[in-house]
């Protein structure tokens, strides 16, 4: 049990709502953002409401959903530019849904750990076995741009075939789907906005 004066300490952070502020900034409900940090929507409810403070590895998980480092819980930034370097050597390769057995793609986010990103950027890479990720849309706008291989993108019903060099620009609020074409791996670079 916290003692009183650290649980005071904790709530000026005000991490719960930072925490809520960041799902619904990404449109995910408590149980999507359970299924990716494996915690239930009961104990993820209770954390946002500030019932419950969770601790570093649980903070960690979150933060990593959302591509923010620890940082964005305890630091005001408001007065400092943002800027971050990301090494190669030091980004995370996911699969695009955790646990799947077969992933339509591995993606690295090449801006994390920024907080308050007013975008973001990931390297994508379509293996030759992969199949069509599911439709989804959220807020914004995408921007792809295929470093190898081809993509076929599609946008509320309608397939575009990209190629090497290819870029598109679409709004992401259209439900909206990506599939390798071709042979080979086919490697994107995706901008989110929004």
């Amino acid at each position: 049990m916290l003692s009183q004066t650290l649980a005071t300490g904790l709530e000026s952070y005000e991490i719960g709502p930072k925490i809520r502020a960041l799902r619904l900034r990404k449109n995910l409900g408590l149980v999507q953002l359970g299924e990716h940090t494996g915690m239930s929507s009961g104990m993820l409810s209770k954390i946002e409401r500030g019932q419950l403070f969770p601790t570093l590895p649980t903070l960690l998980k979150i933060a990593m959903v959302f591509g923010v480092g620890l940082e964005h819980f305890f630091v005001d930034s408001k007065d400092r530019p943002t800027l971050a370097v990301v090494r190669k050597k030091d980004r995370l390769r996911l699969p695009d849904r955790p646990g799947a057995e077969n992933p339509s793609y591995f993606f690295e986010s090449l801006d994390f750990p920024v907080s308050d990103r007013k975008m973001e950027a990931y390297c994508a890479e379509f293996e030759p076995n992969s199949g069509a990720t599911e439709p989804h849309k959220h807020s914004g706008a995408e921007i792809i741009y295929v470093i190898s291989g081809q993509l076929a993108v599609n946008v509320d019903g309608e397939d575009t075939l990209l190629a090497e060099g290819d870029s598109m620009y679409f709004d992401s609020g259209f439900p909206h789907s990506y599939r390798r074409q071709g042979r080979g791996t086919c490697s994107v670079i995706v901008v989110v906005s929004g």
